[in-house]
């Protein structure tokens, strides 16, 4: 579960993101959505610690992620929006190295690196180095990486993006099964598509604000619209 209070995020004079509360509940995808530059991606980077907080506060599965950060982080499992990343690395040495940082017993880091590079065929390019992997291999061993040490609470950002479709099918179905197991994902997209099939609950965010967080049927009701596409346009200001 992710839990944010009232959590603002200043850069300089701008207000990136303005009071935002959220809860993502266990058990649940939650898509959150929003313009170019609506603070999705600050939203995100506060989540997990990688930018800090100028006001309010984040709990992960009840640590905070300012007070109790290395508890926080033990909890989730993230994917950046760019995953160009430790490209001097061979796959394999990565994967090892992500695992020690989170203390993953041998055993388990072996059996869940073949488990999850093998969902993603990639695991007969682990011993490559990632700077030779195309886009989407990359993409995918972040994904990998973010998962080995079998987290409650999944963050991605923009995770399909540069995936052909047989990929992005399958990181789907990894989302599923990581909340029918009773856990939580959050992940940011621009496809609304995706997120019309796939989320539990979508969150609308445009200029740092949350608009509206509600499920799509009640969406659908409440706006009286035909499509998440169509609620999307009217609820944020024009890019």
């Amino acid at each position: 579960m992710i839990e944010i209070n009232n959590v603002s995020k200043m850069y300089g004079s701008k207000l990136a993101v303005d009071n935002l509360t959220l809860t993502v509940r266990d058990g649940e995808i939650l898509g959150l959505l929003g313009p170019n530059g609506a603070g999705k991606s600050t939203a995100l980077k506060m989540i997990t610690g990688i930018t800090d907080i100028t006001s309010g506060n984040i709990l992960i599965d009840g640590h905070d992620i300012t007070n109790d950060a290395e508890r926080a982080k033990e909890n989730f499992g993230f994917v950046l929006d760019s995953p160009d990343m430790f490209l001097k690395l061979k796959g394999i040495e990565f994967l090892k190295y992500i695992g020690i940082i989170y203390g993953v017993d041998k055993n388990r880091l072996k059996s869940n690196i073949l488990k999850y590079s093998s969902v993603l065929e990639i695991d007969t390019n682990l011993n490559q180095y990632i700077q030779s992997y195309s886009h989407g291999m990359r993409q995918k061993i972040m994904v990998v990486a973010s998962l080995i040490h079998e987290p409650k609470t999944w963050i991605l950002d923009e995770p399909l993006t540069g995936l052909d479709p047989k990929s992005q099918h399958t990181i789907k179905e990894l989302m599923r099964e990581h909340t029918k197991k009773g856990n939580a994902v959050l992940f940011s997209t621009h496809v609304l598509e995706t997120a019309e099939k796939l989320c539990d609950r979508v969150a609308i965010i445009d200029n740092g604000k949350l608009i509206i967080v509600d499920t799509l049927d009640n969406l659908y009701k409440k706006n009286e619209d035909n499509s998440l596409e169509e609620i999307f346009l009217r609820l944020t200001t024009n890019e």
